[in-house]
This record gives C-alpha cells, structure tokens and sequence, in this order.
C-alpha cells in the first residue's frame, strides 16, 4: 500500500510538472536560436534566452521572478530588424485559458548589465479573451499557443535601434482566481533608422505592472455570463 502511494505521488508529481510549459526556442527574422532548457541544463546549448532555474509558474505578480522567470543573463544576442518577425516556439503547453503578452524593454547599455529595472516595458503584442466569448471558452490567445505552439509578434517599425529584451508572458487563468504566470526573457539588438520610443501610459515596470487584485488577474474563469476581459498592463504600442 505504501509503494502504491508513493508511486500515485510521484506520478501526480510528474503530471503536474508536465503541464507547464515555457518558451523553448526562437526564431527571428528567419534566424532560428535553440532556447534553454533549464529542465536538463547540463545539455542546455548557448542561446539568446535567459536562463531561468525552472519550469514551474510564477504564482504571484509582485515576486521578482515574474519578470524573466528568474533568468538574469544569456551567451548570445539575436539582431532583429525594426519591423521584423519574432516567433517564439514552446514544446508543450496545456492551457486554454488567459492572455499572451508580449513586451520589450531598452537596455541602457549592453546586455550583461540589462536588469529590467524601472519604468520601462511595453508591449508590442497581446491576445486576450475574444469578443463575445464567455470567460469559460476556448477562445483565449493561450488556447492559440496550445494549437500552434508558437506566437508571432513584430517589432514596431518605427523603434529606436539598441539592445532590447523581449518578454513573452502566458498568463493561465484555469484555475480560478489562482493566476500562473509564464514568462522568459530574451536578447536582442533591434537594428534600423527608427527614432521612437514609447512613453507615459505605454510604460510599465516588472513586477508592478498590475496588481494581484486586478481584474485581469484573478478571476474566476468558469463565468459563462461574463464576455469581456482586458489583460493587466498598459495598452500595446505599435510605434
């Protein structure tokens, strides 16, 4: 009896682990980059993704490691032009409820003292609850990950060159109120002529860009009255 209950553990243990999920490589203006693989770091290659120490979610949006999953720095740097594609790529992901987000924020200088302090994350991208549909449905942009298992994004056209990192952020709302945040971090250069940066209400800092109380935070995704949802953070700035 008691192997039978270690064994019930363990594989309750495993199944658990199996359903998260997180941003396992890139590919960027038709240049693709293996992400890493905090899971088996031993055999993790060099990659442009910072290097977090899980795969387990962030449950709460003040703790620090929301920002890059706990990741702080990266071998490489992928150049991207302004108005080029980033497409992340997961390798499994399971759930169907809740917002994709995707921000970047400029480094001041280069990427080895890149911290992602301070009022200065946008987003450029963003996908949350389609029109009309009840919260309990099928029609979030996490159940796009979970069909595709990539996202596309572009950079604004118009962004100011530098280096960046950019933050793809899964936020699942399946179990009520109990929000699980997702999120990596990765290196870029944004080359090109732009001049534009985003400003005032386009600006969030990480952790703080919402508040665990906020409505597109904790709710309770088993409402089939409810038809509209706004994800936390500023609105998306396109340049």
């Amino acid at each position: 009896m008691l192997f039978s209950n270690v064994f019930t553990a363990t594989a309750l243990l495993a199944a658990q682990a199996a359903a998260h999920g997180a941003v396992t490589s890139y590919e960027i203006d038709g240049v693709k980059y293996p992400g890493y693989t905090g899971f088996s770091p031993a055999s993790s290659p060099k990659t442009i993704q910072r290097q977090w120490p899980d795969y387990n979610p962030t449950m709460t949006i003040t703790d620090k490691k929301v920002m890059c999953n706990g990741g702080t720095s990266a071998d490489l740097v992928a150049k991207v032009a302004a108005g080029g594609k980033i497409k992340a790529i997961w390798s499994q992901w399971t759930h169907e409820q809740g917002p994709v987000m995707v921000w970047m924020y400029k480094c001041a200088g280069d990427h080895k003292s890149c911290d992602g302090s301070g009022k200065k994350w946008f987003k450029i991208s963003e996908e949350g609850l389609a029109a009309g549909s009840a919260l309990s449905s099928r029609n979030w942009g996490t159940a796009k990950v979970l069909k595709n298992l990539y996202w596309d994004s572009v950079v604004p056209k118009s962004l100011a060159p530098g280096n960046y990192l950019v933050r793809h952020e899964l936020l699942a709302l399946h179990q009520a109120k109990t929000p699980q945040f997702y999120a990596e971090c990765a290196q870029i250069e944004v080359t090109g002529s732009g001049s534009a940066q985003p400003s005032g209400e386009y600006l969030a800092t990480i952790p703080g860009y919402a508040s665990q109380s906020d409505p597109g935070v904790t709710v309770d995704t088993y409402s089939n009255t409810v038809t509209s949802y706004t994800p936390p953070g500023p609105k998306v700035w396109s340049g």
